[in-house]
């Protein structure tokens, strides 16, 4: 695999409790976190994208104002810095302040996908954020909310009646890397905040996914626009770097599978990270689009790129590894190159 696919990080080896931690969330910010960027005007607000908060039973207070905080920030950056319209954000929360939020209950999370279900299109693009804890008993994976919770497999059902492939999840729970079995599919990104259910501890991963989205150097390759890889791939390292400057025993490492082959990896290898290297949380509206016949055309020419993939992916048996990897690779980074013009255009 080509190394310009590679994204190095630290790595700790971890030595893990089953009790969590609430102290660790009580702990100010890291040192040195790199500057954010001056927020720019408010990109026009794209339709076809749709994102669902869901931010979990807490337990304690203190993981719940800091659960509470991180939503706040999370939906924030998505309508003022990524085009995401106000009404097209769902937000289901241990406590609603108000009337835009519904509690994160099962029956709420289900009544959430439900109704998506009756607005989606193949177009549309779908982002799940799940933030607070998760559990794992040995064979079922749980993300914590108020009342009943849901495992990973009805998660898995819930998202796969929604009328379309562009599906990117982010479980940034503890416990969430049990999540990656269950999710995995053609098309479609998981990134989870542990690699594996024995990881329970309370997670950082989600205040550095959230720096991650105005950090002036999570933009790695400096197009002016961060990938899902990049955000992953910023978020992965700061949360190694904090346990290093803390002096602890890392208890989560985050994963990132997007393949479809169920079997998540901490950077771009083992053919993951392709597909999450080429999706944007930003991207050029349908309006943009229209008014632009050299970007229009890009869009046609993505469109088929994406359905060569598609078929590819779905083909993997009948390729030997190294034909396959190198087929994907190929076709990945013409997307990539199609991607950035249609950004460029759109800047």
């Amino acid at each position: 695999m080509s190394k310009c696919f590679m994204f190095i990080f630290v790595s700790i080896l971890a030595a893990m409790t089953c009790a969590q931690t609430p102290d660790l969330l009580r702990q100010s910010p890291a040192p040195g976190r790199p500057p954010i960027a001056p927020r720019k005007t408010s990109p026009p607000a794209d339709p076809n994208k749709f994102a669902i908060i869901i931010n979990g039973a807490s337990g304690e207070a203190a993981y719940g104002r800091q659960f509470a905080l991180w939503t706040s920030d999370l939906s924030a950056a998505l309508t003022d810095r990524f085009g995401f319209a106000r009404d097209r954000i769902r937000i289901l929360t241990e406590k609603p302040a108000d009337e835009t939020a519904a509690r994160a209950t099962a029956e709420e999370v289900k009544r959430t996908f439900a109704s998506l279900k009756s607005e989606l299109n193949a177009n549309n693009a779908v982002f799940v954020f799940l933030i607070g804890h998760g559990s794992w008993d040995g064979k079922e994976a749980k993300f914590n909310l108020v009342g009943p919770d849901l495992s990973a497999t009805e998660y898995a059902n819930l998202i796969s009646l929604l009328p379309t492939n562009r599906i990117v999840i982010f479980n940034m729970a503890s416990a969430s890397g049990e999540f990656i079995k269950s999710l995995s599919a053609k098309g479609r990104i998981v990134i989870t905040a542990t690699r594996s259910g024995q990881e329970v501890n309370a997670t950082r991963f989600t205040e550095f996914f959230v720096a991650a989205l105005g950090a002036t150097d999570a933009d790695a390759d400096q197009d002016g626009h961060i990938s899902v890889l990049e955000a992953f791939a910023y978020a992965n390292r700061m949360t190694a770097e904090f346990y290093a400057r803390a002096g602890r025993l890392a208890t989560e490492h985050a994963l990132l599978e997007d393949n479809g082959d169920g079997i998540g990896h901490d950077r771009g290898e083992g053919g993951d990270g392709l597909l999450a290297r080429v999706t944007y949380l930003d991207s050029l509206n349908v309006e943009q689009a229209a008014a632009n016949a050299t970007t229009a055309k890009l869009m046609r020419e993505r469109t088929r790129l994406e359905g060569e993939i598609e078929q590819l992916i779905g083909r993997k048996l009948v390729f030997s590894e190294t034909e396959y990897e190198a087929a994907l690779e190929k076709l990945f980074i013409e997307l990539a190159k199609v991607n950035r013009a249609i950004k460029q255009s759109g800047s």
